[in-house]
């Protein structure tokens, strides 16, 4: 007979723990230590490995007392469960004065140092924007971070497999101290992707420093690298070359108007590495470098290029053409492109056919984005030329740029169009086009 007087249990007492750690996944980090008090099987789910490899840690400049937690937190959290960590991201939002950086180092410090000692699992570590050359930075507090961060990087050298210090902006010496310190122990780094991008200060030429092609000459299995343009010479592809072709499979390269790109590297320095690392393909993101005579002396036809984006930043120059661009530099990689973006501010100069000549032109051009002045005709004969196959876009998003106030028209016929082409956005096209006046 039952015993009328015993508790019924939950049914969340007999959860089996691969799913109670699955919702513990979903709660942050108040809810989990407050379910860990239920009973003992939700406090030993609490402290599941699986929970707290991954991890995204935010300092916001805002001064407030919340704010002031968020330190104490970064490092209670360290402490507690920093063993487990596998993939750290450390995020520093709009710092607003040199105290606020001040703590940040502290905690920072506290943080690394612990880590380097408890944890031998973290292969993936993220720092990015933190624009050391700030002045809010100051020097004494600059080079304390510098040297915490390079005696971390120094520990986990080993291990470590990504690396991203994206928008450091840090001077030569520094940035490759601690690029540096991941070759350290042995000399040589086996760490498989760095995001450089933004890394170096502006206006460094960074492609002739003979420190810099010393320091990248000690990583001998890179398979991504994010970096910028000023940072490219003929010497850094021959490093590249000889000790990173077997895993090389993608560049990011970024170069901006106020980073030195005037460097002359040759073809044939692209040529040999792209023979050597058959995998490879480069990505190249223009930020208003748009004259015709500075991408020509980038945009070699020796390079495997895959994607590339061309953003002016709405900056018009009525002087520069981009039908050169266009007609002449870009379709020489029809056989590769796969990714074109293109941000103009051509109000003076009509690009239509000279667009869709070069879409059509591009045997693997899958995405399409497009922010320029253009016809609402150029549309419907790009979409008719999908329709007909003698394109293979997957991905259209344009914004039509209007000098006019009132788009109402422009709208109704891209209305129109939709409709003559909706089963073939609906069925196959991933599509956004709107009208944007510029006035």
């Amino acid at each position: 007979m039952e015993d009328d007087n015993e508790p019924e249990q939950s049914s969340w007492a007999h959860l089996p723990d691969v799913c109670l750690r699955h919702v513990f996944h979903w709660l942050d980090d108040r809810d989990r230590s407050r379910a860990a008090l239920v009973c003992k099987k939700w406090s030993c789910a609490m402290y599941s490995g699986s929970l707290w490899r991954c991890r995204t840690i935010t300092f916001y400049g805002q001064p407030s007392r919340a704010r002031t937690l968020e330190f104490q937190s970064a490092l209670w959290y360290t402490k507690k469960f920093g063993k487990y960590l596998k993939h750290l991201e450390v995020k520093l939002s709009n710092p607003y004065n040199t105290p606020f950086i001040k703590k940040f180092q502290v905690t920072m410090k506290g943080l690394l140092s612990h880590l380097g000692k408890c944890n031998s699992h973290l292969v993936s570590l993220s720092i990015k924007y933190l624009e050391l050359d700030c002045l809010i930075w100051k020097n004494v507090v600059r080079s304390q971070f510098i040297k915490n961060l390079a005696t971390f990087l120094k520990r986990m050298s080993k291990q470590l497999d990504y690396l991203n210090l994206k928008g450091a902006r840090i001077t030569l010496e520094e940035g490759c101290e601690l690029l540096n310190s991941l070759s350290s122990l042995t000399n040589r780094s086996f760490i498989s992707e760095i995001n450089i991008e933004d890394f170096f200060s502006l206006h460094l030429s960074v492609y002739s420093s003979a420190l810099f092609h010393q320091t990248m000459s000690k990583f001998h299995s890179l398979t991504i690298l994010t970096f910028n343009y000023n940072c490219i010479s003929d010497e850094l592809l021959d490093i590249l070359r000889e000790h990173s072709s077997h895993s090389l499979c993608t560049l990011n390269i970024k170069c901006h108007i106020h980073d030195p790109h005037g460097q002359v590297v040759s073809g044939m320095s692209w040529a040999n590495l792209a023979k050597r690392a058959p995998k490879m393909n480069v990505n190249f993101f223009f930020e208003r470098v748009m004259k015709h005579d500075h991408l020509a002396r980038i945009l070699l036809v020796e390079i495997p290029v895959r994607s590339i984006s061309l953003q002016s930043c709405y900056f018009s120059d009525p002087d520069s053409t981009m039908r050169p661009t266009l007609t002449n530099l870009l379709p020489a990689y029809w056989h590769g492109l796969q990714k074109l973006t293109l941000e103009l501010n051509n109000d003076h100069e009509f690009l239509d056919n000279e667009l869709l000549q070069l879409i059509l032109s591009c045997k693997k051009l899958l995405f399409l984005k497009v922010w320029a002045f253009l016809s609402v005709s150029f549309m419907e004969r790009l979409l008719q030329n999908r329709a007909e196959r003698k394109c293979i876009l997957t991905t259209i998003k344009v914004r039509i740029y209007t000098a006019q106030d009132d788009s109402t028209e422009e709208e109704r016929l891209l209305a129109d169009i939709y409709r003559k082409f909706k089963y073939l956005i609906d069925s196959e096209l991933n599509y956004f086009v709107i009208t944007y006046p510029v006035v």
